[in-house]
């Protein structure tokens, strides 16, 4: 079992320098921010995801601001792949520190239409997904002896229902994932890995934002959210952000909802 140092010293600390952080799907709209927020904090941001087009522009872009930062091509439903990328930053880096679980996938179906091929491309894009990558960084981290985070970009609809909505894969899989990493936090811990959880309500991003310009649109998405907006993708990369740094090293098996105060209303 690690015994840890918990003195005063560079325990309560933002900086994450020295720090190797693989962000899994580190390109998509919120993704994007989580794997630049990481590198600003002093991490080397390793960006992948199934697009190496993408992963190596938003390197490049990363880069040329100064950050370190890797971009690989990565498909996250191929556990072999997996496991290869994972050793194979072991051995380039000594560690990964920290892994940042942005994979996840929908396809909208009401109960009554609901198909298996659907319901299995959720579970496995999805909850598949993020037990391996847990599984595949976790046993180096357990190697390295270094300790280490696990954080899964979950949803509010890991806990909540959505009404007149066809949600029944996305809420199973990502419910799936919030008891699963709870789990995966009470085996990691006696090596000193925590597993958390950051579980965002919508999110403003490119994809949504023009139709959010409209005032009755922007008045339905936000009428049960306390704080009367939406999450923006730089909101879930500080809660992230967090539960990589040394501040919340007793924090494991934990979820953190980003949502504005919407599930303190259920």
């Amino acid at each position: 079992m690690i015994i840890q140092n918990v003195g005063a010293q560079s325990q309560h600390s933002m900086s994450l320098h020295g720090k190797v952080a693989l962000v899994v799907g580190g390109y998509g709209a919120i993704g994007t921010t989580i794997s630049e927020t990481l590198a600003i904090a002093g991490a080397t941001s390793i960006i992948a995801g199934p697009n190496g087009d993408r992963t190596q522009a938003l390197a490049a872009e990363l880069s040329d601001k100064g950050f370190s930062v890797q971009g690989v091509e990565l498909d996250a439903c191929d556990v072999g792949a997996v496991r290869n990328l994972s050793a194979s930053l072991r051995q380039q880096y000594g560690s990964i520190d920290i892994l940042v679980n942005c994979v996840g996938f929908n396809k909208e179906q009401k109960l009554l239409e609901v198909t298996e091929e659907a319901f299995d491309e959720v579970y496995s894009r999805t909850l598949r997904a993020g037990m391996f990558l847990s599984q595949a960084v976790g046993a180096h981290q357990v190697a390295a002896g270094n300790g280490g985070s696990q954080i899964h970009l979950l949803s509010v609809r890991s806990s909540l229902g959505f009404r007149d909505r066809g949600y029944s894969a996305f809420c199973a899989a990502k419910g799936g994932l919030a008891v699963l990493l709870k789990q995966h936090a009470t085996e990691l811990a006696p090596n000193g890995i925590t597993v958390n959880g950051v579980a965002p309500g919508a999110v403003r991003t490119h994809k949504n934002d023009k139709a959010l310009e409209d005032a009755a649109t922007f008045q339905r998405a936000t009428a049960d959210v306390p704080l009367g907006r939406l999450a923006t993708p730089a909101d879930v990369a500080g809660a992230v952000h967090f539960l990589a740094s040394a501040l919340s090293r007793f924090v494991t098996g934990q979820i953190l909802y980003v949502d504005g105060g919407l599930t303190a209303c259920r």
